[in-house]
Protein backbone atom coordinates (compact mmCIF):
# COMPACT_ATOMS: atom_id res chain seq x y z
CA UNK A 1 0.00 0.00 0.00
CA UNK A 2 1.49 3.20 -0.78
CA UNK A 3 0.93 6.63 0.60
CA UNK A 4 -1.27 8.16 -1.47
CA UNK A 5 -3.76 5.22 -0.27
CA UNK A 6 -3.93 6.56 3.31
CA UNK A 7 -7.11 8.34 4.60
CA UNK A 8 -8.07 9.84 7.52
CA UNK A 9 -9.13 7.41 9.77
CA UNK A 10 -10.74 7.06 13.78
CA UNK A 11 -10.32 4.72 16.21
CA UNK A 12 -11.60 3.95 19.54
CA UNK A 13 -9.43 2.31 22.16
CA UNK A 14 -11.21 -0.23 24.38
CA UNK A 15 -12.09 -3.18 26.33
CA UNK A 16 -14.92 -4.37 28.97
CA UNK A 17 -12.13 -4.72 31.73
CA UNK A 18 -10.23 -2.16 34.15
CA UNK A 19 -6.69 -2.01 34.35
CA UNK A 20 -5.61 -3.42 30.99
CA UNK A 21 -3.79 -0.24 30.28
CA UNK A 22 -6.63 0.94 27.65
CA UNK A 23 -5.92 4.55 28.58
CA UNK A 24 -2.09 4.32 28.15
CA UNK A 25 -2.10 2.78 24.66
CA UNK A 26 -4.98 5.07 23.74
CA UNK A 27 -2.43 8.40 24.43
CA UNK A 28 0.77 6.78 23.08
CA UNK A 29 -1.18 5.95 20.07
CA UNK A 30 -2.52 9.23 19.15
CA UNK A 31 1.00 10.64 19.84
CA UNK A 32 2.81 7.84 17.35
CA UNK A 33 -0.21 9.54 15.22
CA UNK A 34 0.62 13.23 15.95
CA UNK A 35 4.30 12.28 15.86
CA UNK A 36 4.11 10.89 12.26
CA UNK A 37 1.47 12.99 10.94
CA UNK A 38 1.67 16.29 11.96
CA UNK A 39 -1.33 16.16 14.40
CA UNK A 40 -3.87 14.26 15.91
CA UNK A 41 -6.66 14.62 18.43
CA UNK A 42 -7.42 11.96 21.60
CA UNK A 43 -10.82 12.03 23.06
CA UNK A 44 -11.39 11.02 26.27
CA UNK A 45 -14.76 9.49 26.83
CA UNK A 46 -13.75 7.30 29.76
CA UNK A 47 -15.92 8.56 32.86
CA UNK A 48 -12.88 7.99 35.14
CA UNK A 49 -11.18 10.94 33.19
CA UNK A 50 -7.83 9.66 34.07
CA UNK A 51 -6.22 10.44 30.71
CA UNK A 52 -7.70 13.83 31.59
CA UNK A 53 -6.30 14.43 34.52
CA UNK A 54 -2.80 12.60 34.43
CA UNK A 55 -2.27 14.96 31.39
CA UNK A 56 -2.83 17.82 33.74
CA UNK A 57 -6.66 19.41 32.41
CA UNK A 58 -8.53 18.75 35.70
CA UNK A 59 -9.77 22.05 35.74
CA UNK A 60 -11.42 20.34 32.65
CA UNK A 61 -12.68 17.09 34.27
CA UNK A 62 -14.56 19.28 37.02
CA UNK A 63 -15.59 22.25 35.23
CA UNK A 64 -19.12 23.39 36.52
CA UNK A 65 -20.51 23.50 32.47
CA UNK A 66 -20.28 19.54 31.03
CA UNK A 67 -18.82 20.72 27.98
CA UNK A 68 -19.09 16.66 26.90
CA UNK A 69 -22.97 17.32 27.69
CA UNK A 70 -23.04 20.98 25.37
CA UNK A 71 -21.32 18.91 22.23
CA UNK A 72 -23.15 15.95 22.17
CA UNK A 73 -26.58 17.01 23.62
CA UNK A 74 -26.91 20.63 23.02
CA UNK A 75 -24.57 20.87 19.60
CA UNK A 76 -22.04 22.89 21.21
CA UNK A 77 -18.88 23.58 18.88
CA UNK A 78 -16.24 20.53 20.10
CA UNK A 79 -13.07 22.84 19.22
CA UNK A 80 -14.35 25.31 22.37
CA UNK A 81 -13.56 22.49 24.69
CA UNK A 82 -9.95 20.87 22.95
CA UNK A 83 -6.79 21.50 24.24
CA UNK A 84 -3.03 20.88 23.60
CA UNK A 85 -1.37 18.14 25.66
CA UNK A 86 1.99 18.62 23.25
CA UNK A 87 3.27 20.21 19.87
CA UNK A 88 0.61 18.66 17.21
CA UNK A 89 -1.39 16.38 19.94
CA UNK A 90 -4.88 18.03 21.19
CA UNK A 91 -7.21 16.40 23.90
CA UNK A 92 -11.04 16.77 24.49
CA UNK A 93 -11.35 16.09 27.48
CA UNK A 94 -14.04 13.88 29.51
CA UNK A 95 -15.78 15.75 32.43
CA UNK A 96 -16.77 14.11 35.92
CA UNK A 97 -20.37 13.64 34.67
CA UNK A 98 -20.52 11.48 31.97
CA UNK A 99 -22.57 9.01 33.65
CA UNK A 100 -24.94 11.78 33.05
CA UNK A 101 -24.29 12.34 29.31
CA UNK A 102 -24.72 8.51 29.36
CA UNK A 103 -27.91 8.77 30.52
CA UNK A 104 -29.63 11.41 28.66
CA UNK A 105 -28.22 9.69 25.61
CA UNK A 106 -30.86 6.97 25.97
CA UNK A 107 -33.57 9.05 25.30
CA UNK A 108 -32.24 11.25 22.51
CA UNK A 109 -32.86 10.47 19.27
CA UNK A 110 -30.05 9.14 17.57
CA UNK A 111 -28.16 8.86 20.56
CA UNK A 112 -25.72 6.53 19.63
CA UNK A 113 -24.82 8.50 16.51
CA UNK A 114 -24.14 11.89 18.23
CA UNK A 115 -20.29 11.67 18.23
CA UNK A 116 -20.39 10.90 14.77
CA UNK A 117 -22.17 13.70 14.18
CA UNK A 118 -21.17 16.20 16.64
CA UNK A 119 -17.33 15.87 16.36
CA UNK A 120 -16.09 13.01 14.52
CA UNK A 121 -17.63 13.99 10.88
CA UNK A 122 -16.87 17.52 11.66
CA UNK A 123 -12.94 16.77 12.43
CA UNK A 124 -12.40 14.03 10.72
CA UNK A 125 -10.50 15.18 7.75
CA UNK A 126 -10.76 18.65 8.09
CA UNK A 127 -9.34 19.56 11.06
CA UNK A 128 -7.25 15.86 12.10
CA UNK A 129 -6.49 13.30 10.08
CA UNK A 130 -6.35 10.55 12.94
CA UNK A 131 -8.87 10.56 15.88
CA UNK A 132 -8.16 8.03 18.51
CA UNK A 133 -11.07 7.62 21.07
CA UNK A 134 -10.22 6.30 24.66
CA UNK A 135 -13.94 4.05 25.60
CA UNK A 136 -15.23 3.68 29.04
CA UNK A 137 -14.43 0.15 30.36
CA UNK A 138 -18.15 -0.52 30.50
CA UNK A 139 -21.27 -1.27 27.74
CA UNK A 140 -23.40 1.82 27.77
CA UNK A 141 -24.08 4.54 25.49
CA UNK A 142 -20.89 5.93 25.06
CA UNK A 143 -19.17 2.84 24.07
CA UNK A 144 -21.95 2.46 21.68
CA UNK A 145 -21.06 6.22 20.24
CA UNK A 146 -17.52 5.44 19.88
CA UNK A 147 -17.94 2.37 17.95
CA UNK A 148 -20.12 3.75 15.77
CA UNK A 149 -18.11 6.83 15.10
CA UNK A 150 -14.94 5.19 14.51
CA UNK A 151 -15.62 1.83 13.23
CA UNK A 152 -12.32 0.64 14.40
CA UNK A 153 -11.63 -1.14 17.91
CA UNK A 154 -7.77 -1.23 19.18
CA UNK A 155 -8.15 -4.12 22.22
CA UNK A 156 -5.31 -3.51 25.25
CA UNK A 157 -5.02 -6.58 27.22
CA UNK A 158 -2.46 -6.98 29.99
CA UNK A 159 -1.52 -10.64 31.87
CA UNK A 160 -3.54 -9.52 34.73
CA UNK A 161 -6.02 -11.71 36.26
CA UNK A 162 -9.22 -12.25 34.21
CA UNK A 163 -7.44 -11.11 31.05
CA UNK A 164 -8.85 -14.27 29.21
CA UNK A 165 -13.00 -12.95 30.03
CA UNK A 166 -11.79 -9.53 29.47
CA UNK A 167 -10.97 -10.67 25.79
CA UNK A 168 -13.79 -12.81 25.63
CA UNK A 169 -16.56 -10.39 26.96
CA UNK A 170 -15.64 -7.45 24.70
CA UNK A 171 -15.54 -9.47 21.72
CA UNK A 172 -18.77 -11.49 22.36
CA UNK A 173 -20.63 -8.56 24.09
CA UNK A 174 -19.38 -5.82 22.47
CA UNK A 175 -17.83 -6.20 19.19
CA UNK A 176 -20.84 -9.32 17.86
CA UNK A 177 -23.56 -6.84 19.27
CA UNK A 178 -22.44 -4.25 17.25
CA UNK A 179 -21.93 -5.88 14.54
CA UNK A 180 -25.72 -6.77 13.78
CA UNK A 181 -26.03 -2.71 13.54
CA UNK A 182 -22.81 -1.64 11.85
CA UNK A 183 -19.79 -2.42 10.61
CA UNK A 184 -16.99 -2.52 13.38
CA UNK A 185 -13.19 -3.91 12.26
CA UNK A 186 -10.86 -5.31 15.44
CA UNK A 187 -7.67 -3.61 14.28
CA UNK A 188 -5.44 -5.21 16.51
CA UNK A 189 -5.31 -7.10 20.00
CA UNK A 190 -2.28 -5.66 22.35
CA UNK A 191 -0.98 -6.95 24.89
CA UNK A 192 0.98 -4.50 27.31
CA UNK A 193 3.01 -4.92 30.51
CA UNK A 194 4.55 -8.08 29.98
CA UNK A 195 7.72 -8.85 31.64
CA UNK A 196 7.70 -12.64 32.26
CA UNK A 197 9.50 -14.99 30.99
CA UNK A 198 8.02 -17.26 28.43
CA UNK A 199 9.74 -20.54 28.95
CA UNK A 200 7.66 -20.99 31.93
CA UNK A 201 4.27 -21.82 32.93
CA UNK A 202 3.62 -18.28 33.73
CA UNK A 203 0.75 -15.47 32.66
CA UNK A 204 2.38 -13.67 29.78
CA UNK A 205 2.62 -16.93 27.72
CA UNK A 206 -0.65 -18.02 28.66
CA UNK A 207 -1.60 -14.21 27.33
CA UNK A 208 0.75 -14.69 24.28
CA UNK A 209 -0.58 -17.72 23.50
CA UNK A 210 -3.99 -17.31 24.14
CA UNK A 211 -3.91 -14.47 21.25
CA UNK A 212 -1.82 -15.74 18.90
CA UNK A 213 -3.97 -19.41 18.68
CA UNK A 214 -7.32 -16.92 17.60
CA UNK A 215 -8.24 -17.93 14.38
CA UNK A 216 -8.02 -13.91 13.26
CA UNK A 217 -4.97 -13.54 14.81
CA UNK A 218 -2.55 -13.49 11.63
CA UNK A 219 -4.90 -10.01 11.05
CA UNK A 220 -5.28 -8.70 14.46
CA UNK A 221 -2.20 -9.43 16.09
CA UNK A 222 0.94 -7.19 15.38
CA UNK A 223 4.46 -7.80 13.95
CA UNK A 224 6.17 -7.10 17.74
CA UNK A 225 3.94 -9.69 19.30
CA UNK A 226 2.96 -12.63 16.28
CA UNK A 227 4.57 -15.98 17.33
CA UNK A 228 4.48 -18.54 14.73
CA UNK A 229 4.21 -22.87 16.09
CA UNK A 230 7.83 -22.78 15.31
CA UNK A 231 8.76 -19.58 17.39
CA UNK A 232 6.65 -22.23 20.42
CA UNK A 233 9.14 -24.52 20.02
CA UNK A 234 11.73 -22.75 19.71
CA UNK A 235 10.88 -21.04 23.10
CA UNK A 236 10.34 -24.82 24.31
CA UNK A 237 13.64 -26.09 23.33
CA UNK A 238 15.45 -22.54 24.64
CA UNK A 239 16.58 -21.99 21.21
CA UNK A 240 14.47 -18.81 20.60
CA UNK A 241 16.63 -15.72 19.56
CA UNK A 242 13.57 -13.76 18.20
CA UNK A 243 13.25 -10.15 20.18
CA UNK A 244 10.76 -10.26 23.45
CA UNK A 245 6.78 -9.87 22.23
CA UNK A 246 4.73 -7.91 23.06
CA UNK A 247 4.92 -3.91 25.04
CA UNK A 248 7.13 -4.59 27.63
CA UNK A 249 7.17 -3.45 31.25
CA UNK A 250 9.25 -0.43 31.03
CA UNK A 251 9.43 2.45 34.05
CA UNK A 252 9.23 5.10 31.50
CA UNK A 253 5.70 3.97 30.12
CA UNK A 254 4.61 4.46 34.31
CA UNK A 255 6.85 6.95 34.91
CA UNK A 256 5.49 8.91 32.05
CA UNK A 257 2.03 8.69 32.99
CA UNK A 258 2.86 9.62 35.99
CA UNK A 259 4.56 13.08 34.42
CA UNK A 260 1.54 13.63 32.46
CA UNK A 261 3.06 13.32 29.40
CA UNK A 262 2.89 10.44 26.40
CA UNK A 263 5.85 8.31 26.47
CA UNK A 264 7.81 9.75 23.64
CA UNK A 265 8.01 12.84 25.09
CA UNK A 266 8.83 11.69 28.32
CA UNK A 267 11.86 9.29 27.16
CA UNK A 268 12.19 9.35 23.74
CA UNK A 269 14.58 7.05 23.46
CA UNK A 270 12.49 4.23 24.91
CA UNK A 271 12.63 0.91 22.80
CA UNK A 272 8.94 0.32 23.25
CA UNK A 273 8.42 3.49 21.11
CA UNK A 274 8.66 1.68 17.98
CA UNK A 275 5.63 -0.89 19.15
CA UNK A 276 3.83 2.27 19.37
CA UNK A 277 4.28 3.17 16.41
CA UNK A 278 3.86 -0.03 14.38
CA UNK A 279 0.39 0.31 15.63
CA UNK A 280 0.20 3.97 14.62
CA UNK A 281 1.23 2.24 10.96
CA UNK A 282 -1.91 0.11 11.44
CA UNK A 283 -4.34 3.03 12.04
CA UNK A 284 -2.88 4.61 8.89
CA UNK A 285 -3.67 1.56 6.63
CA UNK A 286 -6.52 0.41 8.14
CA UNK A 287 -5.29 -3.08 9.28
CA UNK A 288 -2.04 -5.14 9.58
CA UNK A 289 0.56 -5.85 6.96
CA UNK A 290 3.23 -8.36 7.29
CA UNK A 291 6.83 -8.26 6.13
CA UNK A 292 5.80 -9.88 2.91
CA UNK A 293 3.58 -6.66 2.62
CA UNK A 294 0.45 -8.01 2.38
CA UNK A 295 -2.19 -6.37 3.97
CA UNK A 296 -4.21 -9.04 6.48
CA UNK A 297 -8.04 -8.85 6.24
CA UNK A 298 -9.34 -6.60 9.20
CA UNK A 299 -12.01 -8.88 11.56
Amino acid sequence: MTDHELEPRAVAVGVLKGGFAKTTTAINLARELAHRNESALVVDLDDNGHMTQNLGFTDAYEADTNHVHEVLLEEGDPTDAIVSVVDGLDLFPAHRDLEDVQTQLKNAMGGSTRLNARLIEPLLGEEYDYIVVDCPANQGKLNENALYATNNLIIPVRPETGYDSGIHNTVNRLVKEARQYFELDILAVVPSGLSQRLDQDRRDRALLREINSMEIADSVVPEFCRLSDEDWAAIDAGSYDGPLPGIRYRSAIDDANDAGLPLRDYDGACDQLSHYDELARIVERGGIERERGEREVTH
